[in-house]
């Protein structure tokens, strides 16, 4: 019974969250909150060493940690997103993107923007700064709404996913190589550039523009912002709005910030530089995202008080509606991620790793396919990268192909199918103001064709260009 344990708990914790969460329309946060208590009482009962008086405290402590990283960052986005709705500053930054593309291709900016600010930004932090841009381009085109979501989640989850210095290609080329993960820093970044940016377009560009045809999703009330509030600003002249260069500090101090901590810490990993580890204690506190998302929102907050000019008492007033807003979408965002630790306590990808491991396919595919399942099992991207880095680890002295070829699938996996269980899911429809059903259809969709292309652009380099830097 243990070895089956694990696929009974994950069992149960889909049936749970579905008949929550579809079936009975239970609202969103006690739906995830009731599925990861059930996940959790399962696991007491089919586990040693669990009992079930410390499963409610279990699922507090996810929750809370959840909370802890997705808390603050949240709520400034709630703060960035009506301060620059409704004092015409995302209206501006669109209108100047339109200047470069037509209403046609409106969607090439958001897909470029989003694709460059996910290399050095987690993908979550990206999609709080892009959303509202999103929300305002559909409110000033008309419709593309659908589309608009798509390249944006597509153009940034693929940098995110495949090239350092974000957090989890990195992570995984120090698991695999742990003594020469230096060396193979720049050559995982050009061949994670290779892989990402085509299978962006396919993910992104492509299927959105195929999925846009059949899906029209309609712009909602969202992050403390009214369709009424969108409109208006739509229909404002350009002397009544700020400036470009206004407009888009926030978003120039955030990613700035963030992306100043990732390159200090990545140079200072990878080679001693006394210069940097003297600064790296600054870039450590300016670049934390909760530090320089606060920044942002204040900036953004500001900007929208002298561009409305009404009294103190309003502005406070509407920032506090904002962040009322965006405590539910936290709280939402927390509950998600603690019913995906509760299905990894259980155990799940042990037992899908153990299993896949001993089968006689490629080592590129296996990694790919041991990711994929981790990572629908329990939902975390950084879990699935890591837990099959590790077990990957000991095939790279037998490769005949780079090791960056390996990071990339891995990564392609992990990126696979995200659901119920994954934070991200909630962070796109609660910010974007989708339904569920249109979550699924949309962001889920995207996630899955972004794995499966990534995994063909992978397998067709390895092939061509085996070892193109020298390793094996």
């Amino acid at each position: 019974m243990v070895a089956t344990a694990p696929l009974v708990a994950f069992g149960i914790g889909i049936v749970a969250v579905v008949l929550f969460l579809v079936v009975w329309d239970v609202p969103t946060f006690i739906g995830l909150t009731l599925s990861a208590l059930l996940v959790g009482t399962v696991n007491a009962m089919l586990f040693p060493g669990i009992t079930a008086g410390e499963i409610p405290d279990s699922v507090a402590t996810a929750f809370g940690d959840n909370m802890a990283s997705v808390g603050i960052p949240i709520l400034m986005a709630a703060v960035i997103g009506k301060s620059m709705t409704d004092s015409g500053a995302a209206n501006r930054i669109v209108r100047t993107f339109q200047s470069f593309v037509s209403d046609r291709n409106a969607d090439i900016s958001l897909w470029v923007s989003s694709s460059l600010l996910s290399i050095p930004v987690f993908f979550d932090n990206v999609f709080y700064l892009m959303a509202p841009l999103a929300r305002a381009m559909r409110a000033r085109i008309g419709d593309n709404y659908t589309l608009y979501i798509v390249v944006v989640g597509g153009g940034g989850v693929a940098m995110h996913a495949f090239v350092p210095p974000t957090p989890g290609p990195l992570a995984v080329a120090q698991e695999i190589v742990p003594d020469q993960a230096s060396s193979i820093l720049g050559p995982t970044i050009l061949i994670g550039l290779a892989v990402a940016i085509p299978a962006a377009l396919i993910s992104g560009i492509l299927f959105g523009r195929f999925i846009n045809q059949y899906i029209d999703i309609p712009l909602r009330d969202a992050m403390g912002t009214t369709v009424e509030d969108l409109e208006e600003q739509v229909a404002k002249s350009d002397s009544n709005l700020p400036s470009f260069a206004e407009s888009v500090l926030p978003v120039v101090v955030a990613v700035a910030f963030i992306a100043a901590s990732t390159a200090v810490n990545t140079l200072t990993a990878a080679y001693s530089i006394p210069a940097l580890e003297t600064v790296q204690p600054v870039t450590d506190y300016m670049g934390n995202v909760n530090l320089s998302l606060t920044l942002a929102a204040v900036i953004a907050a500001l900007t929208y008080l002298r561009m409305d000019d009404f009294p103190r008492s309003v502005w406070e007033d509407e920032l506090t509606d904002a962040l009322r807003n965006g405590g539910n979408i936290a709280a939402i965002t927390a509950a998600g991620g603690a019913f995906g630790a509760m299905l990894a306590e259980a155990g799940i990808g042990d037992v899908v790793a153990s299993t896949l491991q001993n089968f006689g396919i490629g080592i590129l595919v296996t990694a790919w396919l041991i990711a994929a399942i981790i990572r629908v099992a329990q939902g975390s991207v950084t879990v699935a990268m890591l837990t099959t880095g590790g077990i990957m680890a000991p095939q790279v002295s037998s490769m005949s192909v780079h090791p960056a070829y390996l990071v990339m699938a891995i990564g392609s996996g992990a990126v696979i199918f995200s659901w119920f269980n994954d934070s991200g899911f909630w962070i796109v429809k609660e910010i974007g103001g989708l339904t569920k059903a249109e979550t699924l259809k949309t962001w889920t969709t995207l996630t899955t064709v972004l794995s499966f292309s990534s995994l063909v652009m992978i397998l067709v380099y390895s092939t061509l260009l085996p070892d193109p830097f020298g390793f094996a």
